[in-house]
């Protein structure tokens, strides 16, 4: 059965209910050298609240502040109805060092600043962005609590940190009482799968809703990029344009350039578009919540969101799946083996249910 916008999910451990696909507002302003003008980001929020959208997501310092700014104007009518989502961490003013990282002096300052620039009384879901290595968990824990408690952040979640610092922040809210961790938001897509190996299943295991960004990795698996990007790697600089940023950053190899093949045929088999099949992939995974879907314009938003209407056949799933597969490594290799298994359970049937 197809999805739609107004098809809600609870996300997490949470009973808060988001669309299962999430507008990324990186894309509003143009201060990085892509993005919308007001006006085109604008029309990209009203098409996707018009459609049942409801979760819309930020950070800080997207687009130099621009993202928050602009959102916040647009949401300003209708704000109780929306679930708006930012994050905190990354450097708000260069050179001064408490002005990002995940402690209470820049997540405070981080919060109260969003609050301004979104013009609302609270923030719906306050991510920490990026995992900074030097801040005690409990101050992170106990800050983001705070907040809860303050009234001015509803739920809290995570995004780009390894696995068993998440589990571990999550045993400890849950210990202390404190507020736990209902998202996490990561990279996934048929190219990068390497989630699958820890992050997800601790999502699944520890209730977090799993939100992927990035899922047409950077375009390249729209099929925009040939074997000729391929060949002129070597001599491309990061620019600051989105085409090149792949390039230069290693988007576009020869495994990614297959895996996009795989991802077109299937398409062509559907008659749908390679991006609203690598779209719909991310959908299938029973950990991922909703999908985040970055466009410039309105064609591309459009488009994106009839990805909730693909329905892939058993056949073009494992297809799209062997063509993205990963090796699980140490220990998931050898805890799946035959070796393993006849060691631990003989010839005695054990079937496992999730909760």
């Amino acid at each position: 059965m197809p999805l739609t916008l107004d098809t809600y999910r609870l996300l997490g451990r949470s009973g808060l209910r988001v669309s299962p696909l999430a507008l990324g507002a990186a894309t509003f302003g143009t201060e990085w050298g892509w993005g919308a003008e007001p006006d085109e980001a604008r029309k990209l929020f009203d098409r996707y609240v018009e459609g049942g959208g409801n979760f819309i997501d930020t950070a800080n310092t997207y687009t130099d502040g621009s993202s928050e700014r602009l959102l916040g104007e647009f949401a300003r009518d209708r704000r109780d109805s929306l679930v708006l989502a930012t994050k905190y961490t990354t450097l708000r003013r260069p050179g001064d060092p408490n002005s990002g990282g995940a402690h209470r002096k820049s997540l405070f300052a981080s919060v109260e600043a969003s609050l301004r620039q979104l013009d609302t009384d609270y923030i719906d879901l306050l991510y920490l962005h990026v995992w900074d290595f030097t801040t005690p968990v409990e101050e992170v824990l106990r800050g983001l609590d705070d907040l809860v408690r303050q009234g001015k952040v509803l739920y809290v979640a995570i995004s780009n940190a390894p696995a068993w610092q998440v589990s571990r922040m999550q045993a400890i809210a849950d210990l202390r009482g404190w507020s736990p961790l209902v998202a996490l938001q990561i990279e996934y897509n048929l190219n990068e799968r390497t989630g699958e190996r820890d992050l997800i299943p601790m999502a699944r295991e520890m209730g977090l809703g799993v939100v992927p960004y990035s899922p047409l990795a950077g375009g390249v698996l729209t099929g925009k990029y040939s074997r000729d990007d391929l060949r002129a790697a070597s001599d491309v600089a990061d620019d600051g344009t989105r085409r090149n940023f792949n390039i230069a950053g290693g988007g576009v190899t020869e495994r990614t350039l297959r895996i996009a093949d795989v991802v077109r045929e299937v398409a062509t088999e559907l008659g749908r578009t390679a991006a609203q099949v690598a779209l719909a992939w991310t959908l299938q995974h029973p950990a991922v919540t909703a999908s985040l879907v970055g466009a410039r314009t309105l064609a591309q938003l459009d488009d994106n969101l009839d990805a909730l209407e693909v329905s892939f056949t058993a056949s073009q799933l494992a297809r799209l799946d062997a063509a993205g597969a990963i090796e699980p490594g140490f220990p998931h290799d050898m805890l799946a083996s035959d070796r393993m298994r006849a060691a631990t359970f003989g010839d005695l049937k054990v079937e496992a249910r999730r909760r």
